[in-house]
């Protein structure tokens, strides 16, 4: 029986763009209801932006004049009401395409790996640990799916919510803007970085995980073996050092994500809203109505949310490139050669010549 890997494998440079581009190809059967998502994506951000401008013109125009003509604020309620069933109501349709484009990828990839697996040489499969197999059929192709349930649809989500804002910001008054602006670079640096520390980490966790199941596939084919044997303990403990290496990998990850993520993002936007009150603070009267304010503190705390979506999905995309290359990598090698000659039989005769046999190679 194979030995459970308690050391994970040295790390190679990740290439990203080229095992990225070759999963997106796989949606290209669903482009008509993606695209049809993304323009109820870029829909309903508009809907959701356009609320805080109606209650930044209910502020400034009626709330700080003391009047409250009964026609004109139930027209705002009513059109603030509508604006936010309609970005819901978009949002929930633009989940289910994604998520039926999603599962269709799925089921066609996990369909070209069986049949990669299907054509690999029988020699392959001597040192190949059939649960690594199951686990590049079963799990990375499950990582996929939230590439695009999750990653993708979060990454036009973002993008589309962040461009309306700051359309939105820039209308409303554009040296608040300017000071609001100043938080992406802060947070590119920190995508960098995420992305510089956490894929390693991914690496690990995804072969540990595949030695898990490569542990538990060998323990249940060879159960009988190693009960004859009495050799519970020992398996028992090989499997217990492959969790807890697992486990110690993903502590990893969540400690990257608790330093740089959401902590740190939030920092970043605190900051801004304090140079957002200073520039208020020191304006003169009148120049920037407390309604833009208001408008601006809540495009700000809108703001963070979408930054950090995009930088959390760092982790969700590190590792469906990662399972995508273990795919490949089972898709992309060599298949069982067949001779080319089919004449039938003509007697049934046959005849050794140079065979040898051995486990392997050395032995």
């Amino acid at each position: 029986m194979s030995k459970i890997l308690s050391k994970a494998p040295p790390a190679k440079k990740i290439k990203l763009w080229p095992t990225l581009k070759r999963l997106l190809v796989y949606g290209k059967s669903y482009r008509k209801p993606l695209s049809i998502a993304v323009i109820m994506l870029w829909v309903a951000a508009a809907a959701e932006v356009l609320g805080p401008i109606l209650i930044s013109y209910f502020i400034d125009n009626f709330v700080s004049r003391g009047t409250m003509p009964l026609g004109k604020v139930s027209l705002l309620a009513v059109t603030f009401i509508v604006l936010q069933v309609l970005a819901a109501c978009l949002h929930y349709s633009q989940a289910l395409l994604f998520n039926r484009a999603a599962v269709g990828v799925v089921q066609r990839l996990r369909t070209d790996v069986m049949d990669a697996a299907l054509r690999q040489p029988l020699s392959a499969f001597d040192t190949q640990p059939v649960g690594q197999l199951i686990s590049r059929v079963t799990n990375d192709t499950e990582v996929i799916r939230d590439l695009y349930v999750t990653v993708v649809s979060t990454v036009l989500r973002s993008i589309a919510l962040i461009g309306a804002m700051l359309v939105a910001m820039f209308l409303l008054d554009w040296r608040m803007a300017l000071i609001a602006i100043c938080i992406f670079p802060a947070v590119l640096v920190v995508m960098a970085l995420y992305q510089v520390y956490s894929t390693p980490i991914v690496r690990e966790v995804r072969s540990y995980l595949a030695d898990i199941n490569d542990g538990f596939n060998e323990v249940i084919n060879g159960m009988g073996v190693v009960q004859q044997f009495r050799q519970q303990k020992r398996f028992g403990d090989r499997l217990a050092r492959a969790s807890q290496l697992h486990y110690l990998a993903r502590m990893k990850t969540l400690k990257l994500e608790g330093f740089l993520l959401r902590p740190l993002l939030s920092l970043f936007g605190s900051l801004i809203l304090c140079g957002l009150l200073v520039l208020f603070g020191f304006s003169e009267e009148g120049s920037i109505g407390v309604g833009v304010l208001y408008a601006f503190i809540n495009y700000l705390s809108r703001l963070n949310e979408p930054l950090i979506a995009l930088t959390s999905q760092q982790s969700i995309l590190q590792q469906a490139v990662v399972a995508g290359e273990r795919i490949f990598d089972l898709m992309d090698r060599a298949q069982q050669e067949y001779g080319e000659d089919e004449k039938p039989l003509t007697s049934g005769e046959i005849d050794f010549r140079d065979v040898s046999f051995a486990y392997r190679q050395d032995k």
